[in-house]
């Protein structure tokens, strides 16, 4: 499993986590899904999502990233929309699958976000 060195582990200030310490024995990692977020999710949600989608264009802008250590609870907030496969086929369950930030949803979706526009 790929660490991503100077990835933040968690918005600053919360229990919000981004990354894992360590994968699964097994190599499996847990799987992402696309989860719906519905207009009515609480705030320090909201500021989680956005916090985390600066984090990923930090470190990655429009480059296709590896999954690696990356919290897979956090990834699916944005997974289908803001963050897609990179690959085809791609496999939710791998630490090595490839993934990459759709940058014209991510516009409309976090305008806030610097550097993004």
């Amino acid at each position: 499993m790929e660490k991503h060195r100077g990835f933040p582990g968690r918005l600053p200030g919360t229990d919000f986590q981004f990354t894992i310490r360590r994968g699964h024995k097994d190599g499996i990692a847990t799987e992402i899904t696309e989860r719906v977020r519905y207009p009515d999710r609480r705030p320090p949600d909201k500021r989680a999502d956005a916090g985390f989608m600066q984090a990923l264009w930090e470190q990655f802008g429009d480059q296709p990233f590896v999954r690696g250590n990356l919290d897979a609870g956090r990834l699916s907030w944005l997974f289908g929309r803001e963050v897609i496969p990179a690959e085809d086929p791609f496999d939710p369950t791998s630490y090595d699958a490839l993934l990459k930030i759709n940058v014209a949803v991510a516009r409309v979706s976090f305008p806030e976000i610097d550097g993004m526009r």
